[in-house]
């Protein structure tokens, strides 16, 4: 087989490939719900927004993360569950989804259902960068281009601070050309945190997502009140901490309070303690289940608990 017969061969095996694929995408949208941005069932009432500090552009208080629940292949049911959980997104005034070439298929997962909708959803699309290189990062950030079929994305962050003096430079030219419009860093762990402050005490940063949960509250020593100091939004990863959290509330009574903040769930109320925090600016739960996404969704509305009420949590929670 000369060279010029196997690059043929590859053409039309991924090309074939392709074909398959999109037929296999089409059925499951087919089977799903896709509904317009106009059916608000909200009642009248909009999710509450929060300043980016950087912009004073108001961003909607609770997200989607798609680690995991997006990384699904076409042909599974899981993902005909998916453009019901966009749909429950932005049917209650949400924007926010978070994504990254870390999470497997869940850039292009993304990608291919708001593409698929029209009038496309207004996202507020978040990715990262996660590799080590200058060029090797601009390569997987422009794949990410590709993957979430967008021309623009509104927050590159460099995942886990992984080669971040690296690629900030990048970042900040493709700010200044408009192909993205925040600029971030983020991690998950408390072993870090002394990395993080130093990164936001030298650089002006739009974003830090950062791990922050009912029973996960060690940002709130130094991280959270550095980013208000230096007036940087903060995205709340691992929201229901390690997992554990709302199996040890589930059985618990809620609190005699909970319908004055218009909680009906302990979901929906530890989220509601993130968001009462003032260094908060939105939460990003991760979820491929149409039902849970309007539950948490659901956290955006209604008054802002008091110090009182997070205090009752904290101990409800230990």
């Amino acid at each position: 087989m000369t060279q010029s017969d196997g690059f043929t061969r590859r053409k039309v095996l991924t090309l074939a490939a392709g074909v398959a694929a999109a037929l296999t995408l089409d059925s499951a949208i087919a089977g799903s719900t896709l509904l317009p941005p106009a059916t608000l069932k909200t009642g009248g009432k909009k999710m509450l927004t929060r300043a980016i500090p950087s912009s004073s552009e108001p961003l909607p208080m609770v997200g989607l993360g798609t680690y995991r629940g997006f990384d699904v292949s076409p042909s599974s049911p899981a993902y005909q569950e998916l453009p019901g959980v966009l749909t429950a997104l932005f049917e209650k005034g949400g924007s926010v989804i978070d994504s990254s070439p870390m999470y497997g298929r869940a850039e292009q997962t993304t990608g291919e259902l708001l593409s698929a909708h029209q009038p496309q959803w207004p996202a507020f699309l978040a990715t990262k960068v996660w590799t080590r290189g200058r060029e090797e990062g601009i390569a997987q950030m422009e794949a990410s281009f590709k993957l979430l079929q967008t021309q623009r994305i509104d927050l590159m962050q460099i995942h886990n601070l992984l080669d971040w003096k690296t690629h900030l430079p990048t970042l900040r030219q493709w700010k200044e050309q408009g192909r993205i419009r925040y600029i971030g860093i983020t991690h998950y762990t408390p072993s870090a945190y002394a990395e993080v402050e130093g990164v936001l005490k030298a650089e002006p940063m739009d974003f830090l997502q950062i791990n922050y949960a009912l029973d996960d509250r060690d940002v709130e020593r130094r991280i959270l009140p550095l980013c208000r100091e230096r007036g940087v939004a903060v995205i709340c990863n691992r929201p229901f901490g390690g997992g554990g959290l709302l199996a040890r509330l589930k059985d618990k009574p809620l609190p005699a309070w909970a319908a004055d903040v218009e909680a009906s769930s302990w979901a929906q109320l530890a989220l509601k303690f993130l968001l009462a925090h003032p260094a908060v600016t939105c939460v990003i739960p991760g979820t491929g289940n149409p039902r849970y996404m309007a539950e948490n969704a659901g956290a955006g509305f209604g008054p802002i608990l008091n110090d009182a009420q997070r205090q009752q949590l904290i101990e409800l929670a230990g």
